[in-house]
């Protein structure tokens, strides 16, 4: 058990002991101190209770203290504090044995196995191949990638998959822009609407089958080669910008194989069989109103086309039938009024929907000096992800697009992106790392290496100290991940160490004449670079040696 879990167990069991509280479950908010002098942890649970008690906090908190029942090999002692602040003091024979823990479980510090035994999806980007990846699908990339990697960390089994249609309306009609830049290049007067695809993109594609095929298809409307051509050549794109950016899919899933395999027509069999589908105006709507929703979806238009519903009600039970313990489906904010059919669809055919996490991301708005750049994959006056990976390199792209929450709107500053300094928190972050490579490099020069064991108990210093409990908040951080999938507290926390070591790197020397106090120092920073090496790596992101 982690010792913050150890400090809410023991303050719950109090409060259940003084009848305080009746729920087990109840949430008892623990946060990190600002100085040693007030201990490691504190919670403010008895100011929150003094208004349902109707008592004087800090009686609640001496009463709460009295009841304690605290593991002493890892809390000290408890102080109240203010008005009723209950501060924990960690033991500090336990927070150097964390240091050596860290030492030891090197790369596997921070993993824990809560997922083990799991099976768990993670479907992101999932753009069907019409174009480029834009930056609103490069925040999706790096979120789902990233959050894969938390779910790996916690011992899932992970399986990222991307799903696509390559047949459609959307389908059609990019076969006939390229066609008709076929044409044109062909000499023809071809007048383009605001309905093709008009990226440079598309003129390359007509440029490699006009090579392929000289003009043998001007009078093909109808062939197939125009469309086959360019999602052949998109999607060939599309993984090539993916792996540039260290993502690489477990599996590709083609909606047109629902079709093809009979799986629409067994969904429409199955809500029409049990009385939850109904034809009008010629339409087949689903009875979403007797699950809740405030009226009823169409799912096969009066076309005979079916809605989006359909598919990804289909395609999501292929989900559960391959046996994915937890299933999690990343959209862009476009789809925050849509999701709710599938999983009322999906709930209709007897599926436990508590098992899919859906999270919706808000787009980004890339700046440009201080006018935004406006983005049309039609109109082609978008920017790649590759425009972008060009301009600030991979490892700012996957830093910048999970250092805020997903569900703010993120704006992209390619003037912060853009600098190698301390400004920039990926190079702060990473110079972190390149420096105590550099001290570790030193300190082998002069002889001191971790050949025996440190010394610990003469790292005093507040800093150090400070580092210490940052790395033990490490593995507690991935726990908490688990349960939000929120990658940007991640970002967050290594930039927070970094900023620790970087005051410590100015204040203090490493290699000192004392040659305990240097091992003992060597330890330290040895284990921070190993937790940032850890986080950098489920973030995707590199960690060299030199900057």
């Amino acid at each position: 058990m982690k010792i913050e879990e150890t400090v809410i167990h023991a303050v719950r069991d109090a409060l259940l002991k003084l009848n305080f509280i009746n729920d087990p479950a109840f949430a008892i908010e623990l946060t990190r101190t600002k100085s040693k002098d007030h201990g490691d942890v504190a919670t403010n649970v008895a100011l929150k209770l003094a208004a349902v008690l109707k008592k004087n906090p800090r009686d609640i908190a001496v009463q709460i203290q009295q009841n304690l029942k605290i593991n002493t090999e890892r809390i000290s002692k408890t102080e109240i504090a203010g008005p009723g602040f209950i501060n924990f003091f960690y033991n500090p024979d336990w927070v150097y044995i964390q240091l050596e823990n860290i030492l030891a479980e090197k790369e596997n510090f921070g993993r824990n196995r809560i997922g083990a035994g799991k099976k768990a999806q993670v479907e992101f980007v999932s753009a069907n191949p019409t174009g480029p990846l834009t930056i609103g699908h490069g925040r999706q990339a790096v979120l789902g990638d990233t959050i894969a990697g938390i779910l790996a960390a916690c011992g899932y089994q992970i399986e990222r998959e991307y799903y696509f249609n390559n047949a459609g309306r959307q389908m059609r009609i990019l076969g006939e822009s390229v066609r008709l830049r076929y044409l044109e290049i062909l000499g023809e007067n071809i007048e383009f609407s605001e309905e093709y695809y008009q990226g440079e993109y598309i003129t390359d594609i007509a440029r490699s089958i006009l090579q392929k095929y000289g003009d043998s298809l001007r009078d093909k409307v109808e062939s197939p080669v125009f469309k086959d051509t360019a999602e052949e050549m998109i999607f060939a794109d599309i993984k090539k910008t993916l792996g540039r950016i260290g993502i690489i899919f477990d599996s590709f899933y083609n909606e047109k194989s629902l079709y093809d395999e009979g799986r629409i027509d067994e969904m429409i069999r199955f809500f029409k069989e049990r009385d939850l589908a109904y034809e009008k105006d010629g339409a087949l709507w689903f009875r979403t109103s007797q699950f809740g929703s405030d009226q009823d979806r169409v799912i096969v238009k009066s076309t005979g086309e079916p809605t989006y519903r359909l598919p990804d009600i289909a395609y999501h039970k292929t989900k559960f039938d391959r046996s994915f313990d937890l299933i999690v489906d990343i959209f862009g904010a476009d789809h925050i009024d849509t999701y709710p059919d599938v999983l009322t669809g999906l709930t209709a055919l007897g599926y436990d929907t508590g098992k899919v996490r859906v999270l919706i991301h808000q787009f980004v708005t890339l700046f440009e000096g201080n006018e935004k750049v406006k983005m049309s994959t039609r109109r082609a006056n978008f920017v790649t992800l590759d425009e972008l990976m060009d301009r600030v390199g991979e490892d700012v792209t996957r830093y910048f697009f999970i250092m805020r929450s997903m569900n703010s709107h993120l704006n992209f500053d390619l003037s912060l992106a853009t600098k190698e300094s301390d400004e920039n928190p990926v190079f702060y972050l990473q110079y972190a790392y390149a420096r105590i490579c550099n001290i570790e490099k030193f300190a082998a020069t002069q002889g001191i290496s971790l050949g025996k064991k440190p010394a610990f108990s003469l790292l005093q210093e507040e800093e150090e100290l400070d580092l210490i409990r940052k790395m033990i908040d490490f593995p507690a951080l991935i726990l908490h991940m688990h349960k939000t999938l929120e990658p940007q507290n991640l970002a967050q926390y290594l930039t927070e160490l970094a900023s620790i070591f970087h005051k410590y790197y100015y204040d203090f020397r490493v290699v000192t004449d004392d040659a305990n106090l240097s091992t003992a120092r060597l330890a330290l920073i040895t284990a921070v670079k190993k937790v940032i090496a850890n986080g950098l790596k489920i973030l995707g992101i590199s960690a060299p040696e030199k900057m």
